[in-house]
């Protein structure tokens, strides 16, 4: 049997000559790119790359077909990248997102009216209070109500949750990113502590009736589970179920509600901690109608939405690799109306400051069928 130093020898000499041919591909590409922008065609040719993955397959055999294509189609990937480089100018969307940075004021406001979801104690009004220094909180019943007034201009900026540590994302929150126009200029962690609260004189032997929000039970679980005779109800807040306890006046019943809760509405605590885990933590995003872009941001956020064929996903993930940035979180969801058909979430790390943001957006705005710049901000504890 050959010794596996020279095996390996062998492949080095082979990756030589394929880097030197790699590196006559790109320059063959970066002619394409000219006669491109020269002639004013898309650096996408949809049809030319389906039969060079074609022929590809072909030449590479029945037992190496399929991987070839994998690997030409990265390749493809990486070469429109590198002729978008080439051909990258400011759209619209890059020019609007520079006039952004350069308009929006050095400081977060301290004040402002900001619209949440619930009643006061909720835990989006505890995340406005962390986010701004003297917030004058409107509260609403339903997240697109927040949304709306944001919208509207009736609430210069809205509180949303958008996912938490231990039930995942707030999916209702991704919808409303897809059906409606707004910005996010600063998100939030908050650590959530969950007490099951009752009137004066409960006790948690003898509650009959819990009720929360879905997350908040999701979260709960596990106490829940343990107390499995308790019926449960699903509620539009953790700070609604409290005040309906409170104003209910029964001693049977209790609310998966916020430590604040107990204060505000006169309750007791009939269990601390309820929480499946004690690092809970939910992430709420601060929106605006404007786009705002304060110092410091690092984040950015987009939905899109991509061609319902295999491999779509994949590009878009080698442009982010070739670029070096860093994916945070991915997100899909369904879309309404339209089956087997899905929006992506992207949240990435890249300064508002770098190039290679831009890049990446100007890429994905002119390829995907669907594209939506949600803003570019900082993230707060």
């Amino acid at each position: 049997m050959e010794d596996l130093s020279k095996i390996r020898e062998n492949i080095n000499e082979i990756d030589n000559k394929i880097t030197e041919l790699w590196k006559e591909r790109m320059a063959a590409a970066l002619k394409v790119a000219q006669y491109k922008k020269e002639n004013g065609l898309p650096v996408l040719d949809s049809k030319r790359e389906r039969e060079l993955l074609d022929r590809i397959a072909d030449m590479a055999g029945d037992e190496l077909g399929v991987y070839a294509r994998v690997l030409y189609d990265t390749v493809m990937s990486i070469s429109r990248s590198y002729q978008h480089q080439y051909l990258y100018k400011e759209s619209g969307l890059t020019e609007k997102i520079r006039q952004a940075v350069k308009n929006t004021p050095s400081l977060f406001p301290q004040r402002a009216v900001v619209a949440c979801q619930g009643v006061e104690g909720a835990y989006s009004g505890l995340a406005a209070e962390r986010i701004f220094k003297y917030p004058n909180v409107l509260y609403f019943k339903t997240w697109n109500d927040v949304v709306n007034a944001v919208e509207k201009g009736l609430c210069k900026y809205g509180i949303l949750p958008i996912e938490n540590s231990t039930a995942g994302s707030v999916n209702g929150v991704y919808d409303l990113m897809a059906e409606h126009n707004f910005y996010i200029v600063r998100s939030i962690r908050l650590k959530i502590n969950h007490c099951l609260l009752g009137n004066r004189g409960a006790e948690l032997k003898k509650i009959t009736e819990i009720y929360s929000h879905e997350q908040a039970i999701n979260q709960c679980s596990e106490f829940l589970r343990e107390h499995g005779d308790i019926k449960v109800h699903i509620c539009e807040n953790t700070a609604v179920a409290a005040k309906m306890v409170m104003e209910s006046g029964r001693t049977d019943v209790a609310a998966i509600s916020s430590e604040n809760c107990r204060d505000l509405y006169g309750l007791s605590v009939l269990s601390d901690a309820v929480q499946n885990k004690d690092n809970n933590y939910t992430r709420f995003i601060c929106i605006s109608k404007d786009m705002e872009v304060y110092p410091g941001a690092d984040k950015t956020s987009m939905v899109l939405t991509l061609p319902h064929r295999p491999g779509s996903l994949y590009q878009v993930l080698a442009r982010f690799y070739a670029l070096g940035i860093n994916i945070n979180k991915l997100e899909s969801r369904p879309m309404q109306n339209k089956d087997f058909e899905f929006m992506f979430y992207f949240d990435m790390s890249a300064s508002v400051y770098d190039d290679a943001m831009y890049s990446i957006l100007e890429q994905l705005s002119d390829e995907c069928e669907r594209f939506h710049y949600l803003g570019s901000y900082s993230e707060v504890m």
